[in-house]
C-alpha cells in the first residue's frame, strides 16, 4: 500500500510541473510579505495590517513578495521569493479603521505622580483576491 501511495504522489521535477499540479488543486494559499511581516493568505481573506497612509479605500495592491505557494497536497517555495510572473495575488483596500482604546498608566510610588495616556492604533483592512497562476506563454518560433 505504501508503494502505491508513493507512485500516485510523485514529486514534480520542474517548476512548471509543480505549478500545474498546484493549479489543478481546488484551493491554494500563499505566504506573502505585507508591510514587513509574513502572512499565510488564501483567497477572500481579510487581512488587518498597520495603517497604510498612501492608499485609499478601493485601491488594488499587487503582492509581489510571495515566499511560498501551496495547496492541500503540494507546496512550492521560493528562494527567497517566487517570481511575480509565476504567481499573481492582488489585495483590495476595504477600509481604514482604528483598534480598541489602549490605556497607558504611569505612576511613581510615594510621589503622587500619576499619568494616563490613551490612544487608538490605526489599521488598514485588505481583502485578498484570487491567486492567479498564469499558464506559461509559448513563444512562436520565427
Amino acid at each position: 500500500m505504501a508503494s502505491l501511495f508513493k507512485s500516485i504522489h510523485a514529486a514534480p521535477y520542474t517548476t512548471a510541473s509543480a505549478l500545474d499540479l498546484i493549479r489543478s488543486q481546488p484551493s491554494q494559499y500563499v505566504v506573502a510579505t505585507v508591510v514587513g511581516r509574513k502572512y499565510v493568505l488564501a483567497p477572500r481573506d481579510v487581512l488587518t495590517i498597520p495603517r497604510l497612509r498612501d492608499v485609499k479605500v478601493g485601491d488594488v495592491l499587487a503582492l509581489d513578495e510571495i515566499h511560498e505557494l501551496g495547496s492541500r497536497e503540494y507546496t512550492l517555495r521560493g528562494n527567497p521569493t517566487i517570481s511575480p510572473s509565476k504567481v499573481k495575488v492582488e489585495a483590495t483596500v476595504v477600509e481604514h479603521t482604528k483598534g480598541a482604546m489602549e490605556f497607558i498608566f504611569k505612576k511613581k510610588r510615594r510621589k503622587g505622580y500619576q499619568k494616563t495616556k490613551k490612544h487608538k492604533q490605526t489599521y488598514t483592512r485588505l481583502r485578498i483576491g484570487d491567486i492567479e497562476i498564469p499558464l506559461p506563454s509559448i513563444q512562436p518560433i520565427i
